[in-house]
């Protein structure tokens, strides 16, 4: 059955069936850092011991047959119950992990579809109004991403001139200044995403200095309005002061008379 307790020190999620390109690529550098990647690259099987073999040969026999069960223990290791259900018959590191990869990630046939379907997605791709430069380097980056691990790298320079010509109005004027200053077919995308980021900067920089002076003058109007209503009362009350009430000023007719 499929425990933990071989590689219970590994970092590494158990295999779920989910996102077979990144946890095969972990996996395939932890067998590496354990010297064991060769044992699946290869397939080879170790060669049965002569009858007369020296203590060397018989030593070398048990290292490499170790090394291939240790192999098989770990890949049984961290996958889940029923992913482990799918190799458990297997007899080699090798085997096992062939059969993950077509059920997972499919034949050549499969993965070449599943190559261009991303690519499709990676032309589409145009940063919204709304995406930050941040934001939009990732989804850019996460597509060139999955299909290096099918198999397919993509020039940085395709992505460079990718993220350029998707770039929204708000930054034609700093690609402009960026082709007077180098020539763009060499710029790395740090580069470019650093120069985008500064734009992006200044901007929200500027935003909330806007912000920030229309908040002053809002309250500057707000406390002028404040000051002209307490002078209208206080006007209103001397004149109050001065003039004596309706009864008192209609008496004082009377007695005139």
């Amino acid at each position: 059955m499929a425990t933990t307790t071989t590689v219970s020190h590994l970092a590494l999620p158990l295999f779920n069936g989910d996102n077979y390109p990144s946890w095969s690529v972990k996996m395939k550098a932890y067998l590496r850092g354990y010297d064991l990647w060769d044992v699946i690259e290869s397939g080879s099987e170790v060669p049965p011991l002569r009858d007369n073999a020296s203590a060397a040969q018989i030593k070398q026999y048990h290292e490499e047959t170790t090394k291939r069960y240790r192999a098989l223990s770990f890949i049984h290791g961290v996958v889940t119950e029923p992913i482990f259900s799918r190799i458990m018959a297997c007899k080699s590191a090798k085997e096992a992990w062939e059969k993950l990869k077509v059920a997972f990630q499919g034949s050549d046939r499969t993965r070449h579809q599943q190559v261009m379907n991303l690519m499709r997605e990676f032309e589409a791709l145009k940063m919204k109004d709304t995406d930050s430069v941040k934001d939009y380097i990732n989804k850019v980056e996460k597509i060139v991403h999955q299909v290096t691990i099918l198999g397919r790298k993509s020039p940085e320079d395709r992505v460079v001139e990718k993220v350029i010509i998707s770039l929204p109005e708000r930054f034609e004027s700093k690609i402009s200044s960026l082709e007077e200053a180098k020539d763009l077919s060499k710029i790395t995308l740090t580069e470019l995403v650093n120069a985008l980021q500064a734009v992006e900067n200044k901007r929200a920089i500027r935003n909330d200095e806007n912000v920030e002076h229309a908040l002053i003058a809002k309250m500057k109007g707000k406390s002028h309005g404040e000051s002209f209503a307490n002078k209208v009362t206080s006007e209103q009350k001397d004149k109050e002061k001065r003039s004596p009430p309706a009864g008192k000023q209609q008496y004082r007719r009377n007695r005139n008379v």
